[in-house]
């Protein structure tokens, strides 16, 4: 028997095509309890669609979420499968990547942005920066091109990234006016703020994905930023270079 990885429902609370069974975005809550339910499950989206359509007699729309908390990832498949599954779905997808040479040091970012047939590669770098921040920036630059509100599948590299959206830590930081603990501030305050206010623009499921792992896309994010942070004349990172001041000076 095909594994279902899509649910058409054509009688229900919110009648649509669905990723997922169960959850608060699934199929399931559509159909519990509705008198007079009809779905079925299917293999690919296409199915889920011609059959939605078959009984309805319109296009269906599409219900199609994702998660908004870190996914561990398998092989370099398990990664690329979703990201095709987004890309049916009509969701943009971003791949990003940041780095420095040296910690701190010339840094760079790199984005690869997919949507339908589109891609869009967008890359920069800073004379002296943190591999953190030049994380931080190629999610931020990614969503930035956005022109429309949307929904994001986001594969970063940087537990730091991830784990920190994911588990909630962010928020707690900004409503703790940026502090970590009583006596320790956050780090990167500006770009979390800024990435912050562009979550609550899209919807924007943040995935960690293995790096250096053979996944095409997170390895061309990879090149990307490390070309840039190459590059003579690198502009100033100022928030970065003004905080740094500021220690040199209490010293």
């Amino acid at each position: 028997m095909a594994k279902k990885n899509y649910y058409a429902v054509v009688k229900g609370a919110e009648p649509g095509i669905y990723a997922s069974w169960s959850g608060a975005d699934g199929a399931e809550a559509q159909v519990k309890g509705f008198v007079g339910a009809r779905y079925k499950g299917f293999a690919t989206l296409a199915e889920a669609e011609a059959w939605f359509e078959s009984l309805s007699g319109k296009a269906a729309p599409k219900h199609i979420f994702f998660e908004d908390t870190p996914t561990e990832q398998g092989p370099k498949e398990g990664v690329n499968e979703r990201a095709v599954k987004a890309l049916e779905a009509g969701k943009v997808v971003i791949y990003t990547d940041g780095g420095c040479i040296g910690n701190p040091g010339p840094g760079g970012y790199g984005v690869v942005l997919l949507h339908d047939d589109q891609r869009l590669e967008l890359s920069g770098g800073f004379r002296l920066t943190t591999n953190n921040r030049m994380e931080l920036v190629a999610c931020i630059v990614g969503l930035r091109a956005l022109e429309k509100k949307s929904r994001v599948v986001l594969f970063s590299d940087s537990r730091y990234v991830v784990d920190s959206i994911g588990k909630g830590w962010v928020r707690a930081w900004k409503a703790n006016r940026w502090m970590r603990t009583k006596k320790e501030r956050a780090e990167n305050a500006d770009l979390w703020d800024e990435l912050l206010q562009l979550i609550d623009r899209h919807k924007v499921a943040f995935v960690w994905v293995p790096g250096h792992a053979g996944v095409p896309e997170n390895e061309r994010c990879d090149q990307l930023s490390m070309r840039a942070a190459s590059q003579k004349n690198l502009p100033v990172d100022e928030n970065f270079e003004k905080e740094q001041n500021n220690q040199l000076t209490l010293l």
